[in-house]
């Protein structure tokens, strides 16, 4: 187990790095994407842990202009942290000392519309559909619309990273690692950055 990569680059940077490509790609101008990388075949070193939803129109790598290898992207519908997503990236900050996390919701996000239905009286289409919805629910039961469900949404699976961990918890009460929500809007292309 690596949990400390003293190379590894620092959260800052890293948040600069992914800001920095997202303006690239809401220009037109991204450059990342260089084709197959042999190199990769011994390893990898992503520099950001990208939790994310499993919309089509959200695809990490290309939304934040890198490459291959350069992020960790775990991706489920509605963004939800359930035990096998706190697992992927205790995997990523443990063995690749990856030192920033971040959550990506998104704007139009069908989880959260169907969660929205749900709590107006509508069921699930399927059980598992359910144990998506239902992990949500209690997350955005006070949200007054769609856009503050999403970030209500983010904000509680940042905190359950944080805090459903004990491994990711003591990397950040240590200052190794570091979790960021953010708000991908599919109608400009920009990610936000939550505070």
């Amino acid at each position: 187990m690596q949990t400390w990569a003293p190379d590894a680059v620092p959260p800052g940077r890293a948040l600069e790095r992914l800001q920095a490509g997202n303006e690239r790609f809401v220009q037109g101008n991204g450059t990342a994407y260089t084709g197959f990388r042999p190199d990769l075949a011994s390893g990898q070193r992503p520099f950001a842990v990208i939790v994310g939803c499993s919309d089509s129109r959200v695809p990490a790598e290309i939304v934040f202009d890198v490459g291959l290898g350069e992020l960790f992207v775990v991706r489920v519908a509605g963004n939800i942290v359930a035990p096998s997503q706190v697992g992927s990236v205790e995997f990523a900050v443990s063995q690749f000392g990856t030192r920033l996390v971040v959550v990506m919701g998104h704007t139009r996000c069908g989880a959260i519309a169907a969660t929205l239905r749900t709590l107006q009286g509508a069921q699930a289409d399927s059980k598992n559909i359910a144990a998506i919805t239902d992990r949500i629910a209690p997350n955005i039961r006070d949200c007054a619309d769609a856009a503050a469900a999403v970030t209500a949404n983010v904000r509680a699976s940042v905190s359950h990273l944080q805090h459903g961990s004990r491994l990711i918890e003591d990397l950040v009460l240590a200052g190794r690692v570091k979790i960021v929500g953010a708000v991908y809007a599919v109608e400009t292309g920009v990610v936000s950055m939550l505070e």
